[in-house]
């Protein structure tokens, strides 16, 4: 008579009160749950602009400028209504340049540059008409 092996061992097992557990297969990782970080509330932070220097133009020393440097081009011609063209078609921040120019050589130029806008020499050509 033949004897399995195996067939012995299993008899020797369940004789000797053994018991034989399958191997169990590890269960698959499972990733950490995700962890959630809440920033700590903080205090608005409150952005305030500097202070704008905006130069406020005085118009009566622009005028007063602006006439001056037109009555060297057309001497003796009246140059009120050129002046109205000029202060009419000038920016505020041009008309603050010329009135700090006073008295300065750059106030020709910055007038001249107004003066050479289409719409101050149209101005100029229907005030001399």
């Amino acid at each position: 008579m033949r004897f399995s092996f195996i067939a012995a061992l299993a008899a020797a097992t369940a004789l000797s009160g053994c018991v034989m557990t399958p191997i169990a297969t590890a269960p698959a990782p499972v990733a950490p749950a995700p962890v959630i970080v809440t920033p700590a509330p903080r205090t608005p932070v409150v952005v305030v602009p500097p202070p704008t220097t905006t130069r406020v133009p005085d118009t009566p020393t622009a005028r007063q400028v602006i006439s001056a440097e037109l009555a060297k081009r057309a001497p003796g011609r009246n140059v009120g209504p050129l002046t109205d063209c000029v202060v009419a078609n000038a920016s505020q921040a041009e008309l603050a340049d010329i009135a700090a120019m006073q008295g300065k050589p750059a106030a020709a130029n910055a007038v001249a540059t107004i003066v050479s806008k289409p719409a101050t020499t149209q101005c100029i050509s229907r005030a001399i008409a």
